[in-house]
């Protein structure tokens, strides 16, 4: 998360505090590039298949997250904002000050982040400035859910997942504070991985300079985590039952990478393939962890989502939204939506 770009004149936001107000943005079609490194990924990106533009004019999107009533919900990190946008294009802005009230400089990243629906079908929400998970409930209301770690507040939450026996996985960078590292408001000494599970908080990965996006192999034995800088990789943990994780290994190395782009946000489809933003597009590796192939949005990725018929790959990248539709399913949240959001 270093390069920034301005948000364009065609979408001058107006903040919303009490409800969606539509706004509406084009949609082009047969954008960026697909590159393909193996033939198995043509059985997962079809030769026919399109990147589409589905909505821009963003300052910087991430945490998509698909929505029962047929929206996907994704942050603004620097707008400070959470929206939703239609397959058609249409915006509305949902949450102002989403990652809470505050007073940074331009450019800062003091926003939401990622989102994951719970178990009541409520989206949980990492905020950067407030520093802390909170619950947004049907009518966009917010209420802390997580926001210490031992009598410690956050550094600031920036990605989430739950593994399949319910336990809550996210990361905890410093993106959020001013200074990073060397903020003043820094309590908790580590950049780290936690879980909640059982109503208890623990620390499962402390070593991680910047660990940033993160996802599980759909049987919940395998931890992928993106770590952004100063060295550009993605790490594969073994899990075991009580949830703590073990084997620590390099997934994959991209610090030698001249694109623009870091480590970021991941998703794990239904075979275990993996689709991690990185440098120069979202990459997708195999279980294996062999590259096989890049989606290159024309903006850098930070992260992507699965969206409509489950097939969908929605993108969020700098300033805006993309969308491409594959051959193969993503990976069945453990809490799908029972209920419409608005």
């Amino acid at each position: 998360m270093k390069a920034l770009l301005t948000v364009s004149a065609a979408v001058l936001l107006t903040a919303c505090s009490n409800g969606p107000a539509p706004v509406s943005a084009s949609r082009s079609t047969g954008v960026g590039r697909i590159v393909r490194l193996d033939p198995a990924f043509s059985s997962i990106v079809p030769e026919q298949a399109q990147i589409e533009k589905v909505a821009g004019g963003f300052q910087f999107a991430e945490g998509p997250l698909w929505r029962a009533d047929g929206h996907l919900w994704f942050s603004d990190v620097v707008g400070n904002m959470v929206r939703s946008v239609t397959p058609g294009g249409v915006v509305q802005q949902l949450i102002k000050n989403g990652g809470g009230e505050n007073n940074a400089p331009a450019g800062s990243f003091v926003g939401p982040n990622g989102m994951v629906v719970n178990a009541e079908g409520d989206v949980l929400l990492c905020q950067h400035t407030n520093r802390r998970i909170v619950k947004v409930s049907k009518d966009l209301q917010t209420a802390v859910y997580l926001d210490k770690f031992d009598g410690e507040r956050f550094n600031s939450p920036n990605d989430l997942v739950y593994r399949p026996d319910g336990s809550l996985y996210f990361t905890d960078p410093p993106y959020g504070l001013t200074k990073q590292d060397d903020d003043p408001a820094k309590e908790i000494k580590f950049n780290g991985v936690l879980c909640y599970s059982g109503g208890k908080l623990r620390a499962v990965i402390k070593d991680l300079p910047r660990p940033n996006g993160i996802a599980f192999s759909p049987d919940g034995k395998i931890l992928y985590v993106s770590n952004s800088e100063p060295r550009k990789y993605w790490m594969r943990y073994d899990v075991v039952a009580d949830g703590s994780v073990s084997n620590g290994r390099v997934f994959a190395d991209v610090s030698a990478e001249k694109g623009e782009g870091l480590p970021d946000g991941m998703k794990v489809d239904s075979q275990g393939n993996v689709y991690a933003s990185g440098p120069g597009g979202l990459w997708v590796f195999s279980p294996e962890g062999k590259h096989i192939g890049t989606i290159q949005t024309p903006e850098t990725p930070a992260n992507c989502g699965w969206g409509e018929d489950g097939k969908t790959l929605y993108i969020t990248a700098r300033t805006g939204v993309y969308r491409i539709k594959l051959a193969v399913a993503g990976q069945t949240p453990l809490y799908p939506e029972t209920r419409s959001p608005l």
